[in-house]
């Protein structure tokens, strides 16, 4: 049985869908699977609509609006979504921006899409590991891909270079705004600051413990993508999505007219 198959029956769990998704993206990117699936156990449990309480963050990979925004601008017509790249300008400072409000919205809402939001993270970190890659010299492992998405790529380049050399060095005088926000991770609970070594491998074990206890996940989607399985397409993505909204729509949900936009634009896309 194929990924897609399995999702769009409608007959799996959210938490089956979930790993499903995981599993296309990685498969459709070539981000390691395992990473992907640790990661989005740490930012949200695995829970698609999960919201922070202290920022924007949304969805199973917590993007806040702006990382959102900047990515679908960057990789969303490659998977059908150039209705929504196409809505996003960045202004000369950098931010990103999207002129009809309720698009805007809808834009966000595909954060809590497990498909988006994967296959979006996916990319993200493909691009933060070229990026790292070149920066180092050396290979991106998966840890260093979770320091990009926390620190940013920029501030997880100039922390992988510090490390490489001098990894018993603190790192806090580095990074004082991360510091000051994220006191347990740059420092000990005596109050000593932790080096750059020190919290490079708290986060690995983090990632593996992560990774580590979501074997029958992991088993799971590793089923619905044996190897030689049909190769994920990016309108296999818009298919899903059209399927589950036609779904809704069968089982009597009342359509919201936002919904009905989405569903719109999404049949657009597929027509082309």
């Amino acid at each position: 049985m194929s990924a897609f198959a399995d999702i769009t029956t409608g007959a799996t769990s959210t938490g089956n869908r979930v790993t499903n998704a995981i599993a296309m993206a990685s498969r459709r990117t070539g981000v390691d699977f395992s990473y992907l699936l640790g990661q989005a156990k740490i930012e949200s449990s695995l829970n698609p609509t999960a919201r922070a309480t202290t920022s924007s963050a949304t969805g199973l990979y917590q993007f806040i609006d702006q990382s959102w925004l900047a990515v679908i601008d960057k990789h969303g017509s490659d998977y059908g979504l150039g209705w929504a790249s196409d809505a996003i300008s960045q202004g000369s400072n950098g931010r990103y921006h999207v002129a009809d409000p309720q698009l805007r919205q809808q834009i966000l809402d595909l954060r809590k899409h497990p498909e988006t939001a994967s296959v979006m993270a996916a990319q993200h970190a493909a691009d933060n590991k070229a990026y790292l890659e070149q920066k180092l010299g050396r290979e991106a492992e998966p840890v260093d891909l979770y320091l990009a998405h926390f620190l940013g790529v920029g501030g997880a380049s100039k922390f992988l270079s510090v490390h490489d050399r001098a990894p018993g060095a603190t790192a806090a005088s580095l990074f004082p705004a991360a510091a000051r926000a994220n006191r347990s991770i740059f420092y000990d609970r005596s109050g000593s600051a932790r080096s750059f070594a020190d919290i490079r491998d708290r986060f690995a074990a983090k990632l593996e413990k992560s990774s580590g206890s979501l074997g029958g996940e992991v088993q799971y989607a590793a089923a619905a993508l044996p190897s030689g399985a049909k190769t994920v397409q990016p309108a296999d993505y818009v298919r899903i999505e059209t399927q589950r909204l036609s779904e809704q729509v069968d089982v009597g949900i009342r359509p919201q007219p936002q919904t009905a936009r989405l569903a719109y634009l999404m049949l657009a896309t597929l027509g082309r």
